[in-house]
């Protein structure tokens, strides 16, 4: 028998560790302490023996992978997997816990296959830590003198739901739970379909393409169910639960009985499917598809179009709506839109037409409140004349909560009157088309009908009084008062306006003193509000470039964004020439003040610059995927991330940011703006810009991190290279540990150095079709997503004649392609 030697010398009693011979003569084990290993053959066993973490093959694949599986069930019988994107080669591969508090996997040459990463800190590594596959399916290590979890398998989930994980986001920490499928039954590798949730709107979940096409929408939450989704009644045998606070948004579910075996499924074409455990057989058997006709299809029927799979056709206008376009419409061509077909008004006057048993419309760019009565929901709809529709959030009870949406309705079907998982909404019957026309029809009417004299006496004064009330309206705003309107969301923005003499105490008249830093748009102050509150005060110069519209589009950008890598914007002042803005204070100001400082880079460890590279990551993350809008930042440095008092790092200044609707994916503009060092070379040399050209500005954030150096002033004795130059021979003559920071001394891990470097590469090449995501970016930072290897970066020599005369030249090119020069970048 192979023994496994435990040490607990920081226990007053001793854990026995227990240990079954399998018939194979295999190990199987429940708990595997530091420094102990787990061989390929051995497993690890819950302790009711229902699932085991142990090495196999898929098919006639002959590559390792570590997963969880179900330990008696033949087939079918995968439920999670560590290293999906980086198969094991060999069958001698371990796995072990780390001194450093992290899981890992390596091969027979030692070389790092997976390993684990955590958010939370381990303050107490050694012969503390153990791993243990729990009844759940759940594999956690876990600090076993406390019993805190630091790393899960249920944060990191597959193409598998078991009852208790989460699909949503964590708001602390901007982690997000999704299903992703497999490529192909032999390959568990990151597929092409994903399930997530999207909060941008009232939280609701998809399943997507590619991470660009809608497949399904899974309906909203209504209290007891998904909208419009059969099976969502009280009659399932299995019951999810909903759950919103200020730290996360997720849904879960569990077994009504709790001895029935359950996962779901997202498969390699994109279906959600539920599974149960024949006890007889021993073998899983379907249950139940979430997409069972063509009406599941997303947006099918096009924008107030309703779907129901028993007509023929199945889509049809809902009812006040007729086809835009009713040859189109004949012929199949429903996402042709439909159009209000007359003005419709209610009894009570407020255009609203009741309709019921309906699966609820898309809810994304929607606003919720969910204490609000129904009654209370339609005023504020009768109110907005952007509003198009309204309903209650939570349907128990006779309804409570107001749903409110301000675009088309789209992906909309019947629900099924069996179960009754269909609800009301109520939809206004405003078109201001037909306002404009019915109005405009009206006075040509009338002005047939008066003589010439009349119509100029009664015309002419109220035009003239119009464009005078206007003109006075124009001038308070800006010496006193700005709005700010959301095209998409069509509503204003509402932010604490604050005075200029409550600004002017708050920072001692502006004092030098209380200067923080000066930025190429103005100067920034420190002050405190009469409550003690600490603010930063960014006040624009009257000869800043940062116009009024670069104001506007930092306010709307950040006003509505909400994550703890994101500075929070408080307020802003407008009177007279002056433009300022309120943010949270930062007291340990910007990461360059910190990295590129010789006394302070000291006081910036590796744990700490880990740390700040993947909050970074994960702001960008939201920016581009997660917030209501995707947002491109353009100007991503080291002196636009802030720093709080705990070191976490927050991206500010969006006066250069762009806002993408969800079907843009680049740009392309005359002007190119931002810093010079951080530019990507697609945006300066063709002024086209994308969420690629953000990745490309974090890789060489990152790799400025890891070294301490700046990319543009870089100077190397051997070689003309700037800092991507550097770092790419380096990695090329496999010495990348020399990049490594000096003042970081001898403290950084080599396996979580060598992934930022790698990552930072990655993020730097010259093609943007080359780089990874973001989400990408962040699996790979984890250890969890695969490390392919990079290719030439884009801007990888400077040749420098002074500080203020340089020319970027990208590989074998001059920037001054298509006429765009450096000249013309508007740097800072």
């Amino acid at each position: 028998m192979q023994h496994l030697k435990m040490t607990c010398c920081n226990y007053s009693f001793v854990l026995l560790l227990f240990i079954l011979i399998t018939t194979n003569g295999a190990i199987a084990i429940d708990t595997i302490y530091s420094n102990h290993t787990l061989k390929d053959g051995d497993t690890l066993v819950s302790a009711s023996e229902i699932f085991e973490l142990g090495f196999f093959s898929l098919g006639n694949s002959s590559s390792r992978y570590l997963g969880i599986r179900y330990k008696n069930i033949s087939t079918d019988n995968i439920v999670w997997v560590a290293n999906r994107e980086v198969p094991l080669n060999d069958p001698r591969g371990m796995l072990k816990v780390s001194d450093d508090g992290t899981l890992q996997l390596r091969s027979v040459s030692n070389n790092l296959i997976w390993s684990s990463q955590s958010s939370k800190p381990v303050t107490n590594t050694g012969s503390n830590l153990a791993a243990q596959l729990l009844d759940s399916g759940n594999f956690v290590l876990r600090d076993d003198t406390s019993g805190e979890f630091i790393w899960q398998s249920f944060d990191h989930p597959g193409n598998t739901l078991l009852p208790g994980m989460k699909i949503g986001m964590n708001l602390v920490t901007g982690i997000k739970t999704n299903l992703t499928s497999w490529k192909s039954s032999d390959d568990p590798s990151t597929g092409s379909y994903t399930l997530w949730m999207d909060i941008s709107g009232y939280p609701q979940l998809y399943i997507m393409k590619d991470e660009s096409s809608f497949q399904q929408r899974l309906g909203s939450w209504n209290g007891l169910g998904f909208s419009g989704v059969s099976g969502s009644s009280s009659h399932r045998p299995y019951m999810f639960d909903f759950v919103s606070t200020d730290d996360e948004i997720y849904l879960r579910y569990t077994s009504v009985n709790t001895s029935l075996v359950t996962k779901m499924i997202l498969d390699q074409q994109g279906s959600f499917n539920v599974f149960f455990l024949n006890t007889l057989t021993q073998s899983l058997y379907l249950y139940t598809l979430t997409i069972r006709d063509g009406c599941d299809r997303y947006g099918i029927c096009g924008p107030y179009g309703s779907c129901n799979i028993d007509h023929a056709p199945p889509c049809a206008c809902l009812e006040g709506f007729e086809p835009k376009l009713p040859e189109e419409w004949s012929r199949g061509k429903w996402s042709n839109w439909c159009k209000h077909e007359t003005l419709m008004t209610s009894e009570n006057g407020h255009n609203i037409k009741k309709l019921s048993n309906l699966k609820l419309p898309d809810s994304r760019d929607s606003w919720f409140n969910k204490t609000m009565s129904l009654g209370e929901c339609e005023n504020v709809c009768a109110r907005n004349v952007s509003c198009t529709a309204y309903a209650n959030t939570d349907i128990k009870g006779g309804g409570n909560g107001c749903l409110l949406w301000f675009t088309e309705l789209i992906d909309v079907r019947e629900a099924s009157t069996r179960d009754n998982s269909g609800q009301d909404i109520y939809i206004s019957m405003r078109n201001p088309n037909t306002i404009r026309k019915c109005i405009s029809d009206s006075f040509i009417k009338k002005k047939k009908k008066l003589p010439l004299q009349v119509i100029l006496s009664t015309v002419i004064p109220v035009l003239l009084l119009g464009f005078a009330l206007i003109l006075y309206a124009w001038r308070n705003m800006k010496k006193s008062h700005l709005k700010f309107e959301d095209e998409d969301q069509k509503q204003d923005l509402e932010l604490p306006l604050f005075s200029l003499s409550k600004i002017v105490k708050a920072t001692s008249n502006f004092s030098i003193n209380n200067k923080l830093g000066q930025g190429g748009f103005g100067a920034v102050y420190k002050g405190m509000l009469e409550g003690g509150r600490e603010i930063a005060v960014k006040r624009l110069s009257k000869t800043s470039r940062q116009g009024l519209i670069e104001f506007q589009n930092e306010v709307i950008c950040i006003a509505k964004l909400q994550h703890r890598n994101l500075v929070k914007l408080l307020g802003y002042c407008v009177q007279g020439e002056e433009k300022i803005l309120i943010y949270e204070y930062m007291p340990n100001k910007s990461l360059d003040s910190f990295l590129f400082d010789e006394n302070n880079s000291l006081l910036l460890d590796w744990p700490q610059r880990c740390h700040i590279i993947n909050g970074i990551a994960r702001g960008l993350l939201y920016l581009h995927q997660d917030s209501r809008h995707r947002i491109i930042h353009r100007d991503l440095k080291a002196s636009n991330i802030l720093l709080d008092s705990d070191m976490n790092p927050k991206i500010s200044d969006f006066g250069l940011a762009r806002m993408f609707r969800e079907y843009e994916t680049e740009a392309n503009t005359k002007k190119v703006v931002g810093t010079l060092g951080y530019i990507s070379p697609e945006y300066a040399a063709n002024g086209v810009f994308s969420v690629k050209s953000d990745v490309f500005s974090f890789g060489v954030l990152v790799l400025e991190i890891v070294s301490g150096k700046k990319n543009r002033g870089f100077s190397h004795q051997d070689h003309h290279n700037n800092l991507l130059g550097h770092a790419w021979r380096l990695y090329k003559e496999a010495n990348p540990l020399e990049l490594v920071d000096e003042a970081l001394g001898g403290s950084w891990n080599v396996s979580e150095v060598l992934q930022s470097i790698h990552v930072g590469l990655s993020c730097v090449q010259q093609h943007a079709e080359d780089r990874p995501s973001m989400s990408s970016v962040i699996h790979m930072l984890g250890g969890e997503g695969a490390l392919p290897p990079p290719k030439q970066p884009g801007f990888f020599t400077e040749a420098t004649k002074s500080e203020s005369e340089s020319t970027l030249i990208m590989p074998q090119v001059l920037v001054s392609i298509n006429e765009v020069t450096i000249t013309q970048l508007d740097a800072r």
